[in-house]
């Protein structure tokens, strides 16, 4: 039970559950030889759109199918697959932000998009095609967004591009229409809470507040639960109640936000606590006992959804943010 309630990272994730519709799509193009150079893997995050790059990236390039794992399983011990397991495959190339001094960069760089061209440039050393995998394609800027236009429009011999976007409409509409678009809907709260209940062992209040916390997407549940997100709802419904959390309490969680490590990462734990937070408004303004005591608590809900991103955009202290929300919950008792 605990091996199975771990985020498996998609490098190292072999079964697919709930993508036999994306197996199938890309399984008809193999075989009609209709593949597209570029695949636009939409949807929510924790979906398994990365699951499925690298799902697809094994079966472009292994040899040995193991059809246990579904329509593109793969044989673990297949020595391709093993090497992209391995983060070692000369032909798979895997773009994602890079760790700056003390957490990730906002943007995946121009020039690490530039590298993107020069790999297409060489023919596959080990296998029928070389793919990249760019993980996510929201986090190019303009310039990185334009050079990987570029390498689009000019398509790569054998070569195969998986973009994965969390917010395909915040995309250039020349790069989306470059591409075929392969969506991964949200699951249903019912589906999530059974993927759930077979990987963990929690109360039912617990497994039901992460099936609300993740809009129908059992990685995000998972990730959430293993990031300390119950810790940080719990705290965010105690502070909307009349007895409030001890001030010492308090006090460790403002520590916890201002800190900034590989240890204890602030901001996330910041966001999280913030997303808790603005869940239980919602429920709050909604089943309000008059409009104006709803409205009151729409308007802070309403403020409190940027709140991460304003933090980080002007260096707020997160730590007197967060005693500035404390104040402002103070004012709807």
């Amino acid at each position: 039970m605990a091996e199975e309630s771990r985020l498996i990272p998609p490098r190292e994730s072999f079964a697919f559950e709930g993508g036999e519709a994306a197996d199938r799509s890309f399984l008809t193009a193999f075989q009609r030889d209709r593949l597209h150079h570029a695949w636009l893997l939409c949807g929510p995050q924790g979906l398994g759109k990365a699951s499925f790059a690298f799902r697809c990236a094994r079966f472009l390039m292994g040899h040995n199918r193991d059809e246990s794992f579904g329509a593109l399983g793969m044989a673990r011990d297949d020595a391709d697959v093993r090497l992209i397991t391995a983060q070692s495959h000369p032909d798979l190339l895997v773009l994602e932000r890079e760790m700056g001094d003390t957490k990730l960069k906002k943007n995946i760089s121009v020039d690490a998009v530039r590298e993107v061209g020069e790999f297409f440039s060489k023919a596959p050393s080990r296998s029928a095609f070389r793919v990249c995998i760019i993980d996510s394609v929201d986090d190019l800027n303009i310039n990185s967004a334009n050079a990987l236009l570029k390498i689009l429009e000019e398509p790569p011999h054998k070569g195969i591009i998986f973009l994965i976007s969390h917010s395909p409409g915040k995309l250039l509409a020349t790069i989306r229409s470059r591409c075929r678009r392969l969506n991964f809907p949200p699951w249903s709260d019912t589906e999530v809470n059974a993927f759930l209940r077979h990987r963990i062992d929690l109360e039912d209040e617990a497994v039901d507040r992460l099936v609300r916390l993740a809009h129908g997407a059992p990685g995000r549940a998972l990730s959430l639960m293993q990031e300390g997100a119950l810790e940080m709802d719990s705290l965010a419904g105690r502070m909307l109640k009349t007895a409030r959390p001890p001030r010492q309490e308090l006090m460790a969680a403002a520590a916890l936000f201002k800190s900034s490590s590989a240890k204890n990462d602030g901001a996330r734990k910041f966001a999280t606590f913030i997303m808790c937070l603005c869940d239980r408004l919602q429920d709050r303004a909604l089943g309000a006992e008059t409009s104006q005591k709803g409205q009151s608590v729409a308007k802070l809900w309403s403020r409190l959804q940027n709140a991460p991103a304003e933090a980080e955009s002007v260096n707020l202290d997160r730590g007197d943010y967060f005693w500035s929300i404390y104040n402002d919950l103070s004012t709807l008792s």
